[in-house]
């Protein structure tokens, strides 16, 4: 897939700020006042700000407000009126935090909830497609669960859960990245499929057609680029993208804990927000980048 600078932004800022969101409405930290302002500030800023830049995505920007009439089929529809829910329920509760000093719990546990649904119903955009099957699993969901929950933590001064929550997600993620690179091999998605010279045309099987030979590409389908080639075919070398994992891992998982292991201070608790954030953003890339649409296949840009 190309990964486009708005849904990078988009899935790494959002989830911050869900991921924070979830902690205040928990009451963690237990502030109040100016303090309390600063991190729902902080909060909305990443979770609207994410959210924004995700429209600039769309062909029609100015028709994003039509993707709440399809919740029942659609979960980007769901994920808006989740959005729209968390970030309404959380004001609430911010405006008892901030000017009367009191935490409603109620409306804390409820904004909580509706946070990291938000995270989930983005996540579910993209296990839901079969099409990638890098991203069509159940992990997909737990990947981008763990990461908005450990940066919430580090974002919301959680020490103790975030040195908890950053080694699991950095497990997770992983897991996900060997899962996922077996994934197109596993889907049983190959050239012969790709171009219906498969299983589908005259009793073939697999990459074999149907007079027993392998399919392969003679020729591209075309000699220009169109949508599906821009859009869907994004190939990263194997060497950069292993080392882009390691600087992903070192960044978003392992530098922060052992930031948080050091005597705590301001300035080691800043830096290891930036280097998460960093990590999480290159994690994100990767995300896109490495994903891999079965009409690769088709274009010859893919071997399964």
């Amino acid at each position: 897939m190309h990964p486009a600078p708005s849904v990078i932004v988009f899935t790494t800022l959002s989830g911050l700020g869900f991921g924070l969101l979830f902690f205040l409405g928990l009451g963690m930290p237990a502030a109040t006042g100016f303090t309390a302002f600063v991190f729902f500030a902080m909060a909305y800023i990443l979770a609207v700000g994410g959210l924004m830049a995700s429209t600039f995505h769309l062909g029609h920007p100015e028709r994003a407000l039509k993707a709440f009439s399809q919740w029942r089929s659609s979960w980007l529809s769901r994920e808006a009126w989740a959005a729209v829910a968390a970030l309404v329920v959380m004001a609430a509760f911010g405006a008892g935090t901030v000017f009367m000093g009191a935490r409603f719990s109620a409306l804390g546990l409820a904004g909580a909830a509706f946070s990291l649904a938000v995270v989930y119903t983005t996540s579910m955009i993209y296990a839901q497609l079969k099409t990638i099957p890098r991203w069509n699993t159940r992990l997909t969901p737990v990947l981008f669960l763990s990461l908005s929950l450990a940066g919430g933590a580090l974002l919301a001064g959680q020490t103790s859960f975030a040195l908890i929550l950053l080694p699991l997600a950095g497990v997770v993620q992983v897991l996900w990245w060997m899962q996922g690179d077996k994934a197109l091999g596993a889907s049983g998605t190959n050239m012969a499929t790709a171009t219906g010279l498969g299983n589908g045309a005259a009793g073939g099987n697999g990459a074999t057609g149907a007079t027993g030979a392998t399919v392969r590409a003679f020729e591209a389908p075309h000699t220009g680029t169109n949508y599906l080639l821009r859009e869907f075919v994004h190939v990263v070398g194997r060497k950069h993208a292993q080392k882009l994992r390691v600087i992903a891992f070192g960044l978003a998982y392992a530098l922060p804990v052992l930031l948080l292991l050091l005597p705590f201070s301001h300035a080691l608790a800043g830096v290891a927000v930036l280097c998460h954030v960093a990590g999480v953003a290159v994690s994100r890339w990767l995300f896109f980048a490495e994903a891999e649409h079965v009409v690769g296949l088709y274009y010859g840009k893919r071997a399964a």
